[in-house]
């Protein structure tokens, strides 16, 4: 109760600290409350990405949500702090979800449908909703407010992702070449939609392996797995919204922690990929699916 507290003041905060900080964007706002008024807004909430190539990915997800909701408005925002830093050392202001959602009550939203690009429903989805909540139980919060499901939610999910990610398999790969795709991983127990997606893959492909950054499967897993079979040769993939910091560097980097190094080193040849999830339609629809499953229930 006393964090919900905390976050209901956060929001107050977000909202005074704007007005005051931005008056001519608040100006703006307020003039526009009218035509805003019991409107219906979107808002895409994703982890983030500082690298410039990755950001098209998400550029790529806002062209289907506009093409599926033409008439609904859409904004941004970006969970983690650190990204949101280094974004705005170079000019780039990227809100926090508060601050979204801060910035979309003043504007005069009143319905909002928050869509989250996380792959799985792990802490920061969770803290996504807690805050997103909060937002309804202010006395001037938004009549509705709902909050779609990441990426892998449900069993339906996972056989949609299995069916995206046999879809964008090499098509030179040979059929003892290995796949290896790159999850973040969490100590969360939403984890084990990791291993969940594993088990799915190898019973389609025996030679796909999932493996995490920070959870499990780890490398150490993986590579063993891919000794044990004879691979000599592996394409990296990122299992990630965009292919960012950890895909150019943790997954494909020249360093020698990276999985390209460490696998190189076991004698398994590796062919990164640098491309995420969130640019190829067939998984992108996954997130839109869920945020149309939103939007229906909406009055």
């Amino acid at each position: 109760m006393v964090k919900r507290v905390s976050v209901v003041w956060m929001a107050m905060y977000c909202l005074l600290c704007w007005g005051f900080a931005e008056p001519a964007q608040a100006q703006h706002a307020a003039g526009h409350r009218g035509a805003a008024e019991k409107g219906m807004g979107i808002l895409l909430v994703a982890f983030g990405t500082s690298i410039p190539e990755a950001q098209g990915a998400f550029a790529d997800i806002e062209k289907m949500v506009h093409a599926a909701f033409p008439e609904v408005p859409v904004r941004w925002a970006y969970t983690s702090v650190i990204i949101r830093k280094k974004l705005a050392e170079r000019g780039q202001i990227l809100d926090s979800p508060a601050v979204a959602l801060a910035k979309m009550m003043e504007e005069g939203f009143t319905r909002v449908a928050v869509q989250s690009l996380h792959i799985i429903p792990g802490a920061e989805f969770h803290d996504l909703r807690m805050n997103a909540d909060a937002f309804t139980e202010m006395s001037d919060g938004f009549e509705q407010l709902r909050i779609g499901y990441p990426a892998l939610s449900s069993t339906e999910d996972l056989s949609k992702a299995v069916d995206a990610v046999i879809g964008i398999l090499p098509k030179e790969r040979k059929k003892d070449e290995a796949v290896v795709l790159m999850g973040h991983g969490t100590h969360h127990p939403a984890n084990v939609y990791y291993e969940a997606m594993m088990y799915r893959l190898q019973q389609k492909d025996p030679n796909i392996y999932m493996g995490t950054v920070e959870g499990t499967p780890s490398l150490d897993d993986i590579r063993a797995m891919l000794l044990e079979r004879g691979v000599k040769k592996a394409y990296l993939i990122p299992f990630m919204s965009v292919a960012g910091d950890h895909a150019r560097n943790d997954m494909a980097g020249e360093e020698a922690d990276s999985w390209k190094s460490i696998l190189t080193e076991a004698g398994i040849e590796c062919v990164p990929r640098m491309k995420g999830l969130a640019e190829y339609d067939a998984f992108a629809k996954i997130w839109v699916d869920h945020l149309r499953a939103v939007m229906d229930k909406m009055n």
